[in-house]
């Protein structure tokens, strides 16, 4: 099993590399942000990661003003940046900005910052391997996650190949939206795969995440069909008013029983990425919107136990 007609990539976009997480992969891990993503869910707490190309983003709380400071101005090669009058503040014309990254380059107070960088499998690894010695004590490694790794299979399959070879366990953050070829791609270099399933409901998946959900489920299928040993952790993200009900969760539970050793995590919904939407002259769909409750997810949580009772999970 391979993948096919992709061209292995050495270079990739990335938008963050993190260290010291232990929420994603056995271990202290290290996280590689892959910038593009095929889905746009409404909640999405990196909309940084969502178009596969650099973008800007403006912090206008770290601004110094145009009273003081017109760097940015003079160093926009496009004229995108133009003065605000209510406060003296800049706005960057969206349609104008080519996202070169100049006025990044001479902001004295780091409001302007470009999310999207090329980076070669060597810098990558160079950056992940600084904490060596902690993935051999905690039996860690390195995590893709993003946007969507799958995005950029090419490039993934080389890195998690190469982090490998150097002795460091792989995993990877998938939503599943991708030729079958993709998947085999990357997956086949992977030690751990977390699989989002968000909804069974395909005409709900699609109103909120902006793509159907067969070919996720039908890959999901696949993989646990095709990489017996492979360690599938399915999660879902659990988003009110969209997927926060006994039933809605009951339907994902009756798709991991079907499968073969295979777990099952929920996730609450959280704001934390709320602020990044402003700053990249995005609209955030879910303001106001609340994280469940600890009652409500402890209910859910009560379902899934009861299918581990029956030995399924």
């Amino acid at each position: 099993m391979t993948g096919h007609n992709i061209t292995p990539e050495k270079t990739g976009l990335v938008f963050n590399i993190q260290h010291f997480s232990v929420h994603d992969g056995p271990g202290i891990r290290t996280i590689v942000f892959f910038k593009g993503c095929p889905l746009r869910c409404q909640w999405c707490a990196n909309p940084e990661s969502q178009l596969h190309e650099p973008e800007i983003a403006y912090n206008e709380n770290k601004c110094i003003g145009t009273g003081e400071c017109h760097l940015c101005f003079q160093a926009c090669p496009a004229r995108a940046i133009e003065e605000r009058i209510d406060n003296k503040k800049v706005r960057i014309d969206r349609f104008r900005c080519t996202n070169c990254g100049e006025c990044t380059l001479v902001c004295p107070s780091n409001a302007l910052e470009l999310f999207g960088k090329r980076m070669t499998v060597e810098e990558v690894l160079q950056i992940v391997e600084e904490d060596s010695l902690l993935y051999s004590r905690s039996g860690g490694g390195i995590t893709l996650s993003g946007g969507e790794p799958l995005m950029q299979a090419g490039f993934a399959s080389e890195l998690l190949k190469e982090a490998r070879a150097r002795g460091i366990t792989t995993a990877i953050e998938t939503s599943g939206y991708a030729d079958w070829n993709r998947m085999v791609m990357v997956c086949q270099h992977a030690d751990t795969v977390f699989y989002d399933i968000k909804c069974i409901d395909p005409d709900k998946h699609k109103r909120f995440t902006g793509v159907t959900n067969d070919i996720i489920i039908a890959n999901l299928k696949e993989l646990n069909q095709n990489f017996p040993g492979l360690n599938i952790i399915v999660r879902t993200p659990v988003i009110p008013g969209f997927n926060d009900t006994e039933k809605d969760i009951t339907a994902i539970l009756k798709l991991v029983k079907s499968l073969t050793n295979v777990r099952y995590e929920l996730l609450p919904f959280h704001r934390f990425g709320e602020a990044k939407y402003a700053y990249l002259g995005k609209r955030y769909l879910f303001i106001g919107v609340q994280p469940p409750s600890k009652e409500k997810m402890k209910h859910l949580e009560k379902l899934i136990k009861l299918y581990k009772r029956e030995g399924v999970l």
